[in-house]
């Protein structure tokens, strides 16, 4: 039998988006994302030690009959985020926002930590996070 997890095994976040290139492109310059390998309908890409693969949606397979991948169709309809822990988050929402990121709002003291959103542009959602010490 084998060991689950395993120290051998890696894990991926997929993120469905309505178009790869722009996608790539958002990560990039961005985020700072760099491409392991890029294809038409979908993108690998490491950040922070992790995969990311963005890929373009499309209905059920053979092997998943009853799933349609498809990008968030309401972006304030949220089942799930990507959170970076930062040291500064007041300096990384400036970096970020001079790079393109578009802000919910400023960075906000929430008291145990300083923390802003932001989303891909598909409507990913994506936090930047400070614990207050």
């Amino acid at each position: 039998m084998t060991a689950f997890p395993a120290e051998d095994m890696e894990m991926t976040r997929l993120l469905v988006v309505s178009d790869v290139a722009v996608s790539r492109q958002w990560y990039e310059e961005v985020l700072g994302a760099r491409v392991h390998s890029a294809y038409e309908s979908a993108c690998v890409l490491s950040l922070l030690g992790n995969w990311l693969l963005l890929v373009a949606g499309g209905g059920p397979t053979d092997d998943k009959p009853t799933v349609t991948m498809a990008p968030p169709a309401d972006p304030d309809r949220v089942s799930a985020e990507l959170i970076f822990r930062v040291r500064d988050c007041h300096g990384a929402y400036e970096t970020l926002r001079a790079r393109g990121a578009a802000f919910l709002t400023p960075p906000l003291n929430r008291g145990y930590e300083i923390r802003a959103f932001f989303r891909d542009p598909d409507g990913h959602l994506f936090e930047i996070s400070e614990l207050v010490t």
